[in-house]
């Protein structure tokens, strides 16, 4: 059954602006009479003799043919600017005619839909309102002002407006819809309802109108409503056994399931392989708990050859939606997938659904290997290189974020997700000039970021890309990339680290660097890392004492895990305070441990500090 054309209760009531300028344009061009352009004024003598379908006033001047003309030219031009989308131009030319004739209809109306294109509704309304006052039998007249006052939200006078259309053009039920909308856009529900049930008895049962009702009802709570519309779809279409399945879903989301277990028993006897009727059946035993019955409506579905693989996933996907997150339905789910893409082990989407419900319950390792395959299979899919790329990092493996990221941007290349991922494993190898590309590829495709996932994800592009910056010896960049973040995230301790303490290696700007190191500790006072950064910043300074104290609370906060790079330091620190055989064994600790400096071998066989 086809659909009314109707209004979304969801949007204003829509006019196409340039279909009614080009019937009024063709209108000028042709001399057909299809948008009423004249706007007589009327007087108790004698009219003068009738104008031409193009005239736009009735008055009859010295030389009424040069008159007509002049008018009939303003107009045109105007009309011309509006096709061309320059309706400030248009405005001049029409404002030039309503000077000359301030009662013509048609020029009063053009100038209303030449402000509305410049954003100007409310001073459109009075010029709409003169246009329909001069004509209200001129239905685009009515048409733009009921537009204009649902804009303004002046629904009461927009309800009058098309009560008197319908009044006017009783076949015409395109108006009672739109109406309708209107209604609950005031929040008139019974009025809507009303009004849908006069144009349903104007042109008989419509699908889209039924549906429209029966969201009124349950916004009402009037269920018994909603499911007698559903009976009258049914009963409309007695052979579709679609309609059946939709009110079943319908009674079932309002805890109806007894009774929608007759309407889906109905709907299979129509038509047996129907999948969505199985789906649903094997939900309701599901919540019965009867999961023996609800396998074999589910084992019907996925045993149908003449299902395709994708639509099998994508039913077996609405199952896992509607079922619980009880491990028993999560391993009955499991299962169907492992079957499911056992059975088609071609079909990318089987591949991927199983991948979600791995995922889902933590096995990382499994459910990356079959995005991988799936990606193969079919690579168009963003959200699987996602998937992939996420798991790959999750598993610590760089090598597969490296080729991964790169075959992704291959399909993708306009995914600042994607180039800062690529940019992470390079950065993870020490490819700096590789990371740099990368994530200033990121950078730039992530600039606009519409939300605040991808702005939080521009921080880590830019504190990322100061990491690379210096591994590249670039510090005025890398300083720049890190200020950009702590100029929107000052407590960001990835780059007040890694900044503070790059900073203490160039020996540069220390007292800024020893203010970021002091707002990690203060914050942080049990991480080993940023103790030891706070340490090296004071042990730059001079400090050694300070210094001393602070590698004493790193080693104490980590006594097994401690780095080489902690215990060199803390060996260097010894060292400079004159404690030079304790700071030759923490230097042969710090050898034992990795992690160290080029000089270490040096210091420990010299006895002295190489820097």
């Amino acid at each position: 059954m086809q659909p009314l054309l109707s209004l979304s209760p969801h949007s204003a009531p829509r006019r196409s602006c340039a279909n009614l300028w080009l019937v009024g344009l063709l209108g000028v061009l042709v001399g057909s009479p299809l948008l009423p352009l004249q706007a007589q004024n009327k007087t108790d003598g004698p009219q003068p003799p009738a104008a031409s379908p193009l005239s736009l006033t009735a008055a009859v001047p010295v030389d009424p043919t040069r008159a007509r003309l002049d008018d009939e030219t303003l107009f045109a031009e105007g009309m011309k600017y509006m096709m061309t989308d320059e309706p400030t131009k248009a405005l001049a030319q029409f404002e030039k005619l309503i000077k000359q004739k301030p009662n013509n209809a048609a020029a009063r109306y053009a100038t209303a839909q030449a402000l509305v294109k410049t954003g100007k509704v409310a001073e459109a309304i009075p010029q709409a309102t003169k246009a329909y006052e001069l004509d209200k039998s001129n239905k685009f007249y009515a048409l733009l002002l009921a537009e204009l006052f649902v804009k303004q939200k002046r629904y009461g006078e927009a309800e009058q407006l098309y009560e008197s259309l319908l009044k006017q053009n009783a076949d015409n039920m395109e108006y009672g819809v739109e109406l309708a909308a209107i209604y609950l856009f005031d929040d008139k529900p019974d009025k809507a309802l009303d009004t849908y049930n006069r144009v349903e008895r104007a042109l008989g049962l419509n699908e889209e109108i039924t549906r429209q009702k029966q969201r009124i009802y349950l916004k009402q709570n009037k269920v018994d409503k909603a499911v007698e519309e559903a009976e009258r779809l049914v009963a409309n279409e007695p052979g579709d056994p679609d309609f059946l399945v939709e009110g079943a879903e319908l009674l079932m989301a309002n805890d109806r399931d007894d009774q929608a277990v007759g309407w889906l028993e109905r709907a299979l006897k129509l038509s047996a392989d129907l999948p969505q009727a199985h789906v649903l059946m094997a939900e309701i035993y599901r919540k019965k708990g009867d999961m023996t019955r609800a396998r074999k409506e589910l084992d019907f579905v996925f045993a149908n050859p003449n299902l395709e693989a994708g639509l099998k996933a994508r039913i077996l996907s609405s199952y896992v939606d509607l079922s619980d997150k009880s491990a028993g339905s999560q391993q009955d789910a499991l299962k169907l997938a492992q079957e499911l893409a056992k059975t088609h082990p071609k079909d990318a989407r089987s591949q991927i659904m199983l991948a979600d419900l791995l995922a889902q319950q933590g096995k990382k390792a499994e459910a990356r290997d079959l995005y991988l395959k799936a990606a193969k299979l079919d690579g168009s899919t963003y959200e699987v290189w996602g998937a992939l790329l996420q798991l790959d990092g999750e598993l610590n493996q760089v090598d597969s974020v490296l080729v991964h990221s790169q075959k992704a941007i291959e399909v993708f290349p306009n995914q600042g997700l994607l180039w800062y991922s690529n940019g992470s494993a390079n950065l993870y190898k020490r490819k700096y000039q590789e990371a740099v590309e990368s994530l200033e590829e990121s950078r730039r495709l992530l600039a606009n970021a519409p939300s605040a996932e991808l702005e939080s994800m521009l921080k880590a592009v830019n504190a990322q890309l100061g990491d690379a910056y210096n591994g590249m010896g670039d510090h005025a960049k890398s300083d720049e990339a890190y200020e950009l973040v702590l100029k929107d995230d000052p407590r960001n301790d990835h780059v007040l680290n890694n900044y503070s303490y790059f900073l203490s290696l160039r020996k540069e700007k220390l007292p800024r660097a020893l203010e970021m190191s002091a707002q990690l500790v203060e914050r942080n006072p049990n991480s080993a890392t940023y103790l030891d950064t706070h340490a090296w910043v004071l042990y730059i300074m001079k400090d050694y004492a300070k210094a001393r104290t602070f590698l004493e609370k790193a080693l104490a906060a980590d006594p097994n895990g401690v780095s080489g790079t902690i215990l060199e330091h803390y060996g260097d620190v010894l060292f400079q305070l004159g404690e030079k055989d304790k700071a030759v064994e923490q230097w042969k600790k710090a050898k034992q441990k990795g992690e160290t400096s080029q000089q270490l071998e040096k210091k420990i066989a010299s006895g002295k500090l190489y820097e």
